[in-house]
């Protein structure tokens, strides 16, 4: 049997999601002090100049980036929707709504995600998954429920995080299609071209900067909210593909919600346990999921790290230590065999006319 990409990716998804779920109450503090324009545009650059550091020291200088001339054109366009608008607009929500229950919220990004990926990017899915995210959706719908004297009625801030959510999905259905490339290069541009616009704007629009301490600390959060969350998020989405790393990353928001809870002392209404459990039941039917067939590997060339196992079988043009894992272009042949996967970088076949197996 072939060896599964799971091991690698499955942790980093769910550490992507406990950085990335603690940074939300952790933002709603900070919006005490700073707009919501001028923290989004913070936390990227936290995210961007931590990142740029952490690469050049990595790679002791600069290295020009393996990415194809078709490839840039995906990472802009993600950069312009996960970077630049998605934290603008959860920024805009979470300063008009209680930090638990926008934690839930950003569970719709998972649904949306999935929703993607299978219709306009053609990843097959599952019927556990299917079910599972209904039951997201159903969490996230009586979260919004407002009675008549509900004091947490969300008003604004729910459409606003759900638009946010829709931002990131396709974030991350555009950066599934550059994946394989340094997941440290690509959460590092992202970063520094979605905090320069994001911070320009606030400063153009008159806002003022917080205290040194208040940068500081939004900076500190975005590299590791947002920074190293997103090189853990690609690296997962090498192995899991776009719906199945959402659904991983869909625990974010229960570990926002408990810091919020636990932490700084918010008391969430009775639809809030309602809204966990679903959300709860939902990705437990994710994590439920097993997908095996015979599939056909079509014949490829790209670049990442990897070692050889049953899908790099090949040789090398230049001397090799035998040093794994390591990172060269490299060629894959037709093959054809049969193990459990998931829609990683290299399974991205078709399912004929059963897409939802």
């Amino acid at each position: 049997m072939a060896r599964t990409t799971l091991a690698p990716a499955v942790p980093a998804a769910l550490a992507a999601a406990l950085l990335f779920g603690a940074s939300t109450p952790l933002a709603k503090q900070l919006l005490r002090d700073t707009s919501p324009l001028l923290l989004a545009g913070l936390l990227y650059l936290g995210s961007g100049v931590g990142l740029s550091l952490a690469r050049l020291l990595r790679d002791r200088g600069w290295r020009r980036p393996a990415l194809a001339r078709a490839e840039w054109r995906w990472l802009l366009l993600a950069i312009g929707c996960g970077g630049v608008l998605g934290p603008l607009l959860l920024m805009l929500g979470l300063a008009r709504t209680p930090a638990a229950a926008a934690s839930l919220l950003l569970n719709l990004e998972a649904v949306l995600t999935a929703l993607l990926a299978w219709i306009a990017f053609r990843e097959n899915t599952d019927r556990r998954v299917v079910l599972g995210m209904a039951l997201i959706v159903a969490g996230a719908a009586a979260l919004a429920a407002r009675g008549p004297a509900d004091a947490h009625g969300l008003g604004w801030g729910a459409p606003l995080i759900a638009l946010a959510c829709l931002c990131w999905a396709l974030d991350n259905n555009l950066t599934r299609k550059v994946s394989a490339s340094d997941a440290l290069f690509l959460a590092a541009l992202k970063g520094l071209a979605a905090g320069a616009v994001n911070t320009g704007l606030a400063l153009l629009l008159g806002e003022r900067l917080p205290p040194s301490a208040g940068i500081a600390a939004a900076m500190a959060v975005g590299l590791l909210g947002y920074g190293v969350s997103l090189v853990l998020f690609v690296i997962a989405l090498r192995g899991l593909g776009a719906a199945r790393t959402g659904a991983y990353f869909s625990t974010a928001p229960f570990l926002g919600a408990a810091i919020a809870v636990l932490a700084f002392g918010e008391h969430p209404p009775p639809l809030f346990w309602l809204a966990a459990a679903l959300m709860g039941a939902g990705m437990w039917l994710h994590l439920r999921e097993r997908h095996e067939h015979v599939h056909t590997h079509r014949p490829m060339t790209h670049t990442h790290r990897h070692v050889h196992d049953e899908h790099h079988r090949h040789s090398h043009d230049f001397d090799w230590d035998g040093t794994e894992p390591h990172t060269h272009e490299h060629a894959h042949g037709l093959l054809t065999h049969s193990h459990p996967h998931y829609p990683d970088i290299h399974h991205q076949h078709d399912h004929g006319g059963d897409a939802l197996r």
